[in-house]
Parts: structure tokens; C-alpha cells; sequence
């Protein structure tokens, strides 16, 4: 039966994740063709604007010091609103799908009168939503190994060091969909559970950014999930963030099993 279960979910999700990944392909590839060649401009940019700095360091997580280097450049790559959005889009819309698009659509009475339980629901609902976001991720992934190679060697990131900034932003896809599940699990309405995940993630990054230039924002910046992910610190470093890991895992752990526990729990009416 969970096969089975596992089988309807993917049938169902299958292209929105194709589409989703092949956009972020798309989009991947075509950053980093262009960041590089952008480098000379930015840097003037930034001399003539010195406003313009406290905005990069906030999108990147760090400082960028005296010198732009090749590697907080590539750094953009993985901060960019637009892939941010891409994957937050796909795991928020993923994510809403249980119980609140059920509920909202009329079908939940169907789906949870399978012999399986509520949390077997629940957790094959996750499975197939971890695997295709890796599967978007990876697609990503691969839009930037394609046109690496037109780069400069000297632009271009060690792939360990890709690697482990991609690490790391699953993970914060990770804690974003549990809180997605969660806020969906008290849920009756798709759109209204949709609306407040996208509010919690824009409020994440604009904490983020404010924290940069207000002190009462960068003392709530913990709250944020983009606290957890500087990309530029990584391809620098190289180091393996593995405090900032075990935060966003246990966010999303913490939200999948009280998101799990509510829907067992919790009475649930179409009418």
C-alpha cells in the first residue's frame, strides 16, 4: 500500500517537479555564464555606491572585504532571488498539498480511508516530497556544470566546495517544507496555508537583510532560516558548516513530527 501511495503522490507531482527543475536549470546555467563577466562592473558599482555593499553582504551571509573574489562571485549563484524563489516555490506548493489541498479539493475523506494510517499518509507524503526536491536541486546542479566549463579556471568553484554550499541549501529546503507541513497540518484552505508559508520565508529574508543595517533585526536574526546558509563563507573556507546543518535539520525534523502528530490527531471534516 505504500508503495502504492508513493506511486500516486509522484504520479501527481511529476511534471510540476520537472518543470520546476528545468526552470532552475535554466536559470543556474545562465548565472554562471554571466556572473563572471559582471565582476569588473560590480566592483565599480559598489566604489561609486558604497551603499551597495551592506545589500551584497546581507544576500551573501558575510563580509565581502576589501576584494570581490572569484569565489564570493560565484557565491551569487546560490543566492540568487531567483533560485531562492524556485525553491521555495516548489517546496511550499509540495508541501500544501497534504492535508490542506486535500481538505480544500474534498478528497480527504478518500485518501485517509485507505487501509494504511494517518502517518503512513503523512511520511509517504514526505519521501516523495525529499526526493523530488533533491531531484530539482540536482537539476540546478547540473544547468551549472554545464556552462562551468566556459568559464575561466580561476572563476570557477571547486566542485567539493559546490558540493557542500548545495549541502546546504537543501537542508534549508528541509526546514522550510517542514514548516510548510506543519502550518498545512492546521490547515483547511490550500491558498491560506500557501500565503503564510510565502509570508514566513519573504519575513526570513528581509530579516536578514535589515539585520545588516538595524540593530533590533540582527539581534531577532537567529529566527531566520537564512541565518543558517552564507554560501560565500563556504566556497571561501571551504569549511562544512555543520552547526548551521544541524539548525535547519532539526527546524524541519522538529516541524515534520508535530506535523505528523497533528494530522493523526486532529478531526478532520470536508463538510
Amino acid at each position: 500500500m505504500m508503495r502504492g501511495l508513493l506511486l500516486k503522490t509522484w504520479y501527481e507531482v511529476w511534471l510540476m517537479t520537472l518543470l520546476f527543475g528545468c526552470a532552475l536549470l535554466g536559470v543556474n546555467a545562465l548565472l554562471t555564464y554571466v556572473i563572471p563577466q559582471i565582476q569588473g562592473g560590480l566592483i565599480e558599482v559598489i566604489e561609486r555606491l558604497p551603499f551597495v555593499r551592506p545589500m551584497l553582504t546581507a544576500m551573501l551571509g558575510t563580509e565581502l572585504g576589501d576584494k570581490i573574489t572569484p569565489q564570493t562571485m560565484q557565491a551569487f549563484l546560490w543566492v540568487h532571488p531567483t533560485v531562492l524563489a524556485l525553491l521555495w516555490g516548489h517546496t511550499i506548493i509540495f508541501c500544501t498539498r497534504l492535508p490542506a489541498g486535500e481538505i480544500d479539493r474534498g478528497t480527504i475523506d478518500v485518501l485517509l480511508g485507505l487501509p494504511v494510517s494517518r502517518r503512513a499518509v503523512f511520511f509517504g507524503e514526505v519521501v516523495a516530497w525529499l526526493v523530488a526536491g533533491l531531484v530539482v536541486l540536482l537539476m540546478g546542479y547540473l544547468g551549472h556544470c554545464l556552462t562551468s566549463p566556459a568559464i575561466p579556471d580561476q572563476l570557477r568553484p571547486k566542485s567539493s566546495r559546490a558540493l557542500v554550499v548545495l549541502t546546504n541549501l537543501y537542508c534549508v529546503y528541509l526546514a522550510v517544507g517542514g514548516i510548510t507541513l506543519l502550518i498545512s497540518s492546521l490547515s483547511d484552505r490550500r491558498g491560506r496555508a500557501m500565503a503564510i508559508a510565502f509570508a514566513i520565508v519573504l519575513a526570513s529574508f528581509l530579516l536578514n537583510f535589515l539585520s545588516q543595517f538595524w540593530e533590533p533585526a540582527e539581534q531577532l536574526a537567529f529566527l531566520g532560516v537564512m541565518q543558517y546558509y552564507r554560501p560565500a563563507q563556504i566556497l571561501q573556507s571551504g569549511n562544512f558548516p555543520a552547526a548551521d546543518i544541524a539548525i535547519l535539520l532539526s527546524v524541519g525534523a522538529g516541524a515534520l513530527l508535530l506535523g505528523s502528530e497533528i494530522v493523526a490527531r486532529r478531526s478532520i471534516c470536508t463538510v
